[in-house]
């Protein structure tokens, strides 16, 4: 597997943005995407979000490795959010926060953010979700259902980030009708997946200030350095194809897969399985 750094950039018009990087679906690090003038920089901390919404019970996230056979994660437990902030401030854990919506809980949060939109008026700042994540947790291999661009911005702690063009979704092992791979990009053997040799990627570690741009339809593996919390806003897919594919996956893909697991569960499962297999193996004799 080889990693190439991302570059970084700031003070980018938005013509340049999207003919350099938006059209050309490369990621890039964006130094000044959340302007410094943006109040959470001196308002939000651990304890100022315990103050406005640490009773609020909310769904707690674990190990993705243990829910392969299906398209999302169920949570692994609740906790109230002051408990959680409090756990992932005193020590290491693998519990996160999935797609966490403290903004439409306490909307008012929305203001203190401020965006230099590099699209042009592409982002949909209306709709951010927050990702909050102990030391070493990490989310499995995949990429985004609904085929947006997504920009990811680094509050507190650090994170890092590998990724893969959806061009490379056989050797990543993708399931088929899912949106992820059975193999683990860091942890998993090559013995095991042969084809993980050949991926050529990306790595990227944000900081707090940095903001991410992941192209629409890109694997995505991110882990937390540090304990931390993140908010991306998305832009709507550039080409038509990828506005079909996105439909067809929200709206046709995942409930097809949720009848068939249903149905066949484990033999499903298992079809899935080999599936990705031999589709690697495929991919595979193009390198040898």
């Amino acid at each position: 597997m080889k990693l190439e750094p991302i570059d970084s950039i700031s003070g980018i018009t938005a013509e340049d943005f999207k003919k350099n990087y938006l059209k050309k679906s490369q990621p890039v690090i964006i130094k000044d995407f959340v302007s410094k003038d943006s109040a959470c920089w001196s308002k939000w901390s651990y304890d100022y979000f315990k103050e406005i919404a640490g009773n609020e019970r909310i769904d707690v996230y674990g190990r993705e490795q243990d829910s392969q056979d299906r398209a999302a994660s169920a949570p692994v437990a609740k906790m109230t959010l002051a408990e959680y902030l409090d756990l992932i401030q005193k020590e290491p854990t693998e519990l996160r926060l999935f797609l966490f919506n403290l903004m439409k809980i306490r909307p008012e949060l929305k203001k203190d953010v401020i965006y230099n939109d590099v699209t042009g008026g592409k982002v949909l700042q209306w709709l951010p979700y927050m990702f909050f994540g102990g030391e070493g947790s990490a989310t499995r291999n995949h990429f985004d259902i609904d085929m947006s661009h997504v920009f990811i911005s680094q509050f507190q702690g650090s994170k890092r980030i590998w990724l893969f063009p959806n061009s490379e979704s056989d050797l990543l092992y993708k399931l088929p009708y899912n949106f992820h791979g059975i193999a683990n990009p860091k942890l998993s053997s090559v013995e095991e997946f042969p084809a993980l040799k050949y991926l050529h990627g990306y790595e990227a570690i944000i900081n707090p200030g940095d903001t991410l741009y992941m192209p629409a339809g890109w694997w995505h593996y991110i882990q937390y350095e540090t304990e931390g919390y993140s908010i991306s806003v998305r832009a709507l897919p550039s080409s038509l194809s990828e506005k079909i594919k996105g439909a067809r996956n929200l709206f046709v893909t995942r409930y097809f897969d949720d009848t068939m697991r249903k149905l066949f569960k484990e033999k499903w499962f298992e079809y899935k399985i080999d599936m990705a297999k031999k589709r690697a193996e495929k991919a595979l004799k193009k390198y040898q």
